[in-house]
């Protein structure tokens, strides 16, 4: 690991100035034995995720309503109108995400859950429901 590495006991006992040299200077690595973790500010996380987007896919009916789902995710809906479908959508990752994170070993560790991961961690990052709506994107059928 090419990253500096800093010893748990010695965060511990610089705390508030570790906690600040993160947050105002960069991202630091902290091993406790064999355990190590990537400390970083939530402005370096959203920078690392700011490119996450969610892709809807839906279908018109014949009845003028839509229905549609996000791409590699298992969130399906159906509504009058394609913003209302995105705003279901968004609440449904809201709910995912939290449920994810709640029960974290086990999605994490699901083959098909993994790659979920940045993606949950982009919408728990999201300041309001707007935010995450506005990360789901559409094209108009074909």
């Amino acid at each position: 690991m090419i990253m500096q590495i800093v010893n748990a006991t010695d965060v511990r006992r610089e705390w508030g100035r570790f906690i600040d040299d993160v947050v105002r200077e960069r991202p630091k690595a902290i091993q406790r034995n064999r355990d190590r973790i990537l400390a970083l500010s939530m402005a370096h996380a959203q920078e690392l995720l700011k490119d996450i987007r969610f892709r809807l896919e839906y279908e018109q009916e014949p009845d003028g309503s839509v229905s549609g789902s996000l791409e590699g995710f298992d969130l399906v809906d159906h509504a009058p109108t394609v913003e209302a479908l995105r705003e279901s959508l968004a609440d449904q990752l809201i709910e995912y995400a939290e449920r994810y994170l709640e029960e974290f070993n086990l999605y994490f560790n699901a083959p098909n859950r993994r790659t979920h991961f940045p993606y949950v961690l982009r919408v728990q990052l999201a300041e309001n429901k707007d935010e995450v709506t506005g990360l789901i994107e559409y094209a108009d059928p074909a």
